[in-house]
């Protein structure tokens, strides 16, 4: 009997010791599963104030801009950034813009509900007036814009600053290649100072071609980036470089992608292909596809 309860004694304690190292590594894995969740919680947080959309003047070759809406629904997009002077089209006379009619405004209006199609942004616009400037509010407020891309002139720092927050639209400045009066982001910066509703609609593919870094520019500009022009290219510091698919060229996106989730950026991405201009949609396609599997490994 002694026998017996001594061995069921070391049979037990043999046991324990064995559940004692399964519990020890289920403790080990659970724990990194739980540092796993904690940070894909976190990119979540970050990403899904992201948006991926196209800025129309990809399509614009290919038709008014009716037909842009369908292009962009056809690539799965859901938000667009819009650009004043692209007809209409669909039995408009009018183009996209201040003078546009009642009737018109309406019919766009119906065309994006029915595709389930938001107007995020619209641009790149250069007013020269103020006057100007308050018209392209009244339109981006009517159509619940987030912000308005532009190159504004540098006396109108002050006027449109004042604007944009009585509207609540910001006002996006963007990099156009050399000599543009914005092409390095020290200039842009000289434009956000003292004015809290002026940013960046950074153009990761214009910085490229100005022999610019684009993570060092968005370093530059932390804080104010409203949106940023997606494209690609396929040689750096050349003005004329050709556009190329997004992931085909010389850009180094991932950091560009970490670097903006660092930021915790809150915007739009817009898909701008600037090439292939009649057969450009599959091109956007793949755009948002390497956006997607981008964004999944942050």
């Amino acid at each position: 009997m002694k026998k017996l309860t001594f061995s069921c004694l070391i049979g037990l304690s043999a046991l324990m010791a064995l559940t004692g190292c399964g519990g020890s590594g289920d403790t080990t894995a659970k724990t990194t599963d739980s540092t796993a969740q904690k940070n894909d919680s976190a990119a979540a947080a970050v990403t899904r104030n992201w948006k991926i959309g196209v800025q129309l003047w990809t399509f614009h070759e290919a038709g008014p801009f009716v037909s842009s809406i369908a292009k962009a629904d056809s690539a799965g997009v859901k938000y667009v950034e819009a650009f004043p002077g692209q007809p209409i089209g669909g039995g408009s006379k009018d183009t996209f813009g201040v003078r546009m009619s009642a009737g018109t405004k309406a019919m766009i209006k119906k065309l994006l509900q029915d595709k389930g199609i938001q107007i995020v942004a619209m641009g790149v616009i250069v007013p020269q007036t103020l006057d100007e400037w308050k018209k392209y509010f009244e339109l981006g407020k009517e159509f619940g814009l987030s912000y308005i891309t532009a190159e504004p002139l540098k006396n109108q720092w002050d006027g449109i600053d004042s604007l944009a927050g009585v509207y609540g639209i910001n006002v996006a400045i963007h990099d156009h290649p050399r000599p543009n009066a914005y092409w390095h982001p020290d200039s842009v910066l000289a434009a956000v100072k003292g004015h809290p509703h002026i940013g960046s609609c950074a153009d990761v593919g214009h910085w490229e071609r100005n022999g610019l870094d684009p993570v060092d520019c968005l370093k530059k500009l932390e804080g104010h980036i409203f949106g940023v022009h997606l494209k690609d290219i396929d040689s750096a510091g050349n003005t004329k470089a050709n556009d190329v698919v997004v992931g085909t060229g010389v850009i180094k996106f991932t950091p560009i992608f970490q670097e903006l989730y660092r930021q915790q950026f809150k915007g739009m991405f817009s898909v701008e292909r600037e090439n292939n201009w009649l057969n450009n949609v599959p091109d956007v396609i793949a755009t948002v596809k390497f956006y997607n599997d981008q964004v999944s490994k942050l």
